[in-house]
């Protein structure tokens, strides 16, 4: 089934187990819906991406919402009534296709967590997008953007091979000093 076709349309009131409801949540307050929605006894899931950002001492893991601005939410026992999320601090709205909440299916849920637990266990280099051998253009001005190959990659710096007064040398540059190169 495609990602569309897994959202279902469905009763609150008759709602099926194994489904899921999706809550469109105020800019950047994915973390207090979560919070509220699980202290008012709803079992709450928000989706986690992880990247790294990079810093002075080098690159720090960062977990941000995989889909910004969503969560998802069911009741945490049978006859639990969701009208309470619409008005949860950092809730703007329940999602709906007319006047029927949408409904996500349990197993696209839990394709979502091995996802997201395949992302959480991956490495720098696995989750960097650059590659070895891959065509990079230094970004450093004083340079000017000279073309060269990944020669290797670490965590905190790329060697690069450049082609420098005829011959090949290998250069370690800062993961934030390179990109891609078409």
């Amino acid at each position: 089934m495609s990602g569309l076709n897994d959202l279902q349309h469905g009763d609150a009131e008759n709602q099926a187990v194994g489904r899921w409801y999706l809550a469109y949540t105020k800019p950047r307050q994915e973390t207090v819906a979560h919070a509220n929605l699980v202290q008012q006894g709803f079992e709450a899931y928000l989706p986690l991406f992880k990247l790294f950002k990079k810093t002075e001492q080098g690159p720090v893991a960062l977990f941000e919402p995989m889909f910004p601005r969503y969560i998802l939410f069911r009741p945490g026992c049978p006859g639990q009534s969701i009208s309470a999320v619409r008005s949860t601090k950092g809730v703007t709205t329940i999602v709906r296709f007319g006047f029927e909440p949408a409904l996500l299916q349990d197993d696209v849920v839990q394709r979502i967590r091995q996802m997201e637990q395949l992302r959480q266990q991956a490495t720098i280099e696995e989750l960097n997008q650059l590659k070895v051998g891959q065509k990079v253009r230094l970004k450093h001005t004083a340079l000017g953007a000279i073309e060269g190959l990944v020669h290797n990659v670490s965590s905190k710096r790329v060697a690069v091979l450049l082609e420098i007064l005829g011959r090949p040398t290998v250069v370690q540059v800062d993961h934030h000093q390179v990109e891609a190169s078409l």
